[in-house]
């Protein structure tokens, strides 16, 4: 194989001239072994992006050999040749200062050589329990990468016993042309068991240092755990507060057996806003926006304002409006506990009834996982509710314990993995209210396939229900509907429910069982169509006994991806239940 010659290469500025597309062979008959060379060679990029200048064209030549050997290594071929030449001349035997102004032509071939299989997997010593790779193993194909894994795992296990300052302090790897073997002898070291010493912070403006040392929540006097280190910074990063976040472990042991950490943080703006705007035929436009300060007290509260103006030329129902305020802290019982309280006031001026509320709370939300998390709250509510006959007061006092599981890759635009958040809350009732036990599931689930995940099939199940109260003794927020954007597309919004036997008011439901099913397509990068199909029933008594009624609706969408999510567009039918005419339906995000 040709040497590479190292060296600072100058700047030529000799004028672009016609450059003959660059020859690259691959002897041999293997298709991937071409691809993964083709895939790593910087000249190859550079042909592709028009590039001419001689400059430019010889230090990518220059970084080939390397690029291109890595690969080959990576392939467990260890006798490959390359061979690179600008106009005629191997690149390796040009002296930088003796760079060719002017470029004709390149070609390069690779003579891949053999794979080459272990003779030898011997890393020592490792901790218990330690899991390596399974291609490290003799007669396997030796790809540079499964030892550097095998090296990684290794390293990990001691870590992960406390071991912080593990390291591979020798390796002996051997390749034996003739047999075309790669005999791999890697020592480890584990260093001594070490335990968390302080954390120390730097960076930060207005946050207080001792509250990002109680968010960050590192066990100081424990033993190191890699993972309780990733806890913590991810507790730091959850809280939106900071713009970048690192934790470093000290390059020297303190005496006895503590390693000390650094946080350094980069803090965010501390003032954000946001808007949206959502558009149905029959349900009118939705206007909605906030303001957020990410660290009111110098101690990572966050303090929203959002406001909400809904059913803005709805087709038969009144303007809605809503302000509420949110403040969360984080650390408040524990370094995973954040603490919650609520205050919104709204009107809502629907077909069947105007009503006018005050809702107010305080929860906690614990994380148990990175995807997991559980909340319980106590929230009062009181609404003024005007029915055409008559105006009732209802009160109420609750205590929702819910849990959500978060498996999806995208929040916005998730192509695989699931979500299901459940909330119970019993509920005592004041004056014309019945008390009972009010719950919500709603489950999704995603998965992709074909080229690139082009196609996704989406599903959704919502099952929400109220026991213990009837449907004239209870608030409308805590009845059901089916039909709109959010339950039943086709539909008109809220066009499923009951007229009441004793008040004549037309109400919701006590239960609500709704399925949504999408087959979502990608056309190019920003553009994607949608097919879909929504059932929804409502009952008079419980989930699903009494009088129920069903309606389903289906459609087609549109999709235009943007930075925020997508730009959403659906147009749906009624196919069962009455209903006549299409809906249409636009908004930001997928539908679910």
């Amino acid at each position: 194989m040709a040497a590479l010659c190292l060296g600072v290469t100058l700047a030529f500025g000799g004028p672009a001239r016609a450059l003959d597309p660059i020859g690259f062979t691959v002897t041999g008959n293997d298709a991937d072994v071409a691809l993964a060379l083709r895939g790593a060679s910087l000249l190859l990029a550079a042909q592709s992006e028009g590039t001419t200048n001689a400059q430019d064209l010889f230090a990518s030549a220059r970084a080939d050999y390397g690029r291109l050997v890595g690969a080959l290594y990576a392939m467990g071929r260890y006798s490959g040749v390359v061979e690179i030449r600008i106009n005629g001349r191997e690149v390796a035997d040009i002296p930088p200062l003796d760079a060719p102004n002017v470029i004709n032509s390149i070609t390069v071939q690779v003579t891949p050589g053999p794979a080459f299989t272990f003779s030898k997997t011997r890393i020592a010593p490792l901790a218990a329990d330690t899991k390596l790779p399974e291609d490290y193993r003799v007669g396997a194909v030796a790809e540079s990468d499964v030892v550097s894994a095998a090296a990684s795992t290794a390293v990990d296990g001691w870590r992960a016993a406390g071991h912080a300052k593990a390291d591979v302090t020798g390796q002996d790897l051997t390749a034996d042309h003739a047999t075309a073997t790669l005999a791999a002898d890697l020592t480890v070291t584990a260093g001594p068991r070490l335990r968390f010493g302080p954390l120390a912070v730097s960076g930060q403006d207005r946050m207080d240092v001792r509250r990002i040392i109680k968010i960050a929540g590192l066990p100081t006097g424990e033993q190191f755990s890699p993972e309780e280190l990733e806890d913590a910074a991810e507790r730091l990063r959850r809280t939106g507060i900071f713009r970048s976040v690192a934790l470093v472990e000290d390059d020297a042991i303190t005496a006895p057996d503590t390693l000390g950490i650094s946080a350094r943080v980069v803090e965010e703006k501390p003032r954000r806003f946001g808007f949206g705007v959502e558009v149905a035929s029959t349900e009118g436009a939705k206007i909605s926006g906030y303001w957020l300060h990410r660290n009111l007290l110098g101690g990572g509260e966050r303090f929203r304002v959002e406001g909400e103006i809904a059913q803005i030329g709805a087709q038969n129902n009144g303007v809605d409006y809503a302000l509420g305020f949110t403040l969360d802290r984080p650390a408040t019982l524990s370094a995973d506990t954040t603490g919650t309280s609520f205050f919104k006031i709204g009107h809502e001026a629907d077909t069947d009834f105007t009503q006018d509320y005050v809702e107010a709370g305080i929860g906690f939300t614990h994380y148990l996982s990175r995807e997991i998390t559980g909340r319980i709250g106590l929230e009062y509510s009181q609404y003024r509710v005007q029915y055409p006959t008559s105006t009732i007061n209802f009160r109420n006092l609750a205590l929702p314990i819910g849990i959500t599981w978060d498996k999806r890759n995208s929040k916005t635009d998730a192509t695989q993995g699931f979500y299901v958040d459940a909330e119970a809350a019993p509920f005592l009732g004041f004056g014309a209210s019945d008390s009972g036990f009010r719950f919500n599931l709603d489950a999704r689930a995603y998965r992709s396939f074909g080229e690139d995940d082009r196609i996704t099939l989406a599903a959704r199940l919502q099952a929400k229900t109220v026991m213990g109260g009837s449907i004239d003794n209870l608030p409308p927020d805590f009845l059901f509907y089916s039909g709109g954007g959010g339950t039943v597309r086709g539909h008109s919004f809220q066009s499923l429910g009951y007229t009441s036997t004793v008040t004549g008011n037309r109400t919701g439901g006590t239960g609500f069982i709704g399925a949504s099913l999408e087959v979502r397509g990608k056309v190019t990068k920003t553009i994607g169509l949608v097919g879909f199909a929504d059932f929804g029933q409502i009952a008079s008594d419980g989930l699903l006994a009494g009088v129920t009624q069903s309606h389903a609706g289906a459609g087609f969408g549109l999709r235009y991806a943007t930075g925020f999510g997508p730009i959403r567009l659906d147009i749906g039918a009624p196919i069962s239940g009455g209903g006549k005419g299409a809906q249409v339906y636009v908004g930001i995000g997928q539908s679910f």
